[in-house]
């Protein structure tokens, strides 16, 4: 599988470290920046791996910022990501398995190198179920998306 990976400075260490892992795991990896701990906006590395999960240049991504937060706000306002920020490996799994999940977020500030490597391993591991209410939900959110895309918030 190829896997797009992008962060903001202060995940920009993480990345460096799960890129390995995941290469180690067989996939091949795209880095889409940040390169250095000098700060950067995240919503750029957000919009950088859901482009690349969008036009089909990698199946899945993992994104890193700060606590996650942003950047998982962030790369969901994309339509076709799902991103979901995740700090147990039940939710790095079940995420890609009930909902289709094509983008991990996860908070270089919160969780250490070791459980992050567990949370892609898990989540790269998963498939989506498939399962008729698992579809039946997920229409339901691409049915959101589609009802508010371009929409801005009222004044």
């Amino acid at each position: 599988m190829r896997v797009a990976f992008g962060a903001d400075h202060a995940g920009f260490s993480l990345k460096q470290e799960l890129i390995g892992r995941v290469k180690g795991l067989g996939h091949e990896t795209l880095d889409l920046g940040t390169n250095s701990a000098d700060p950067v906006d995240y919503p750029d590395y957000a919009e950088a791996v859901g482009r690349a999960v969008i036009e089909g240049r990698a199946e899945r991504a993992i994104l890193i910022c700060g606590s996650g937060v942003g950047a998982s706000v962030a790369a969901n306002k994309i339509r076709g990501v799902r991103a979901g920020l995740c700090h147990d490996t039940y939710s790095a799994h079940q995420g890609v398995e009930h909902d289709d999940m094509n983008v991990l977020v996860l908070g270089a500030r919160v969780i250490g190198p070791e459980l992050a490597a567990e949370l892609a391993a898990a989540f790269l591991r998963a498939d989506f179920s498939g399962a008729e209410r698992h579809r039946r939900r997920l229409d339901k959110v691409k049915k959101l998306e589609r009802a508010f895309a371009g929409r801005d918030k009222p004044s």
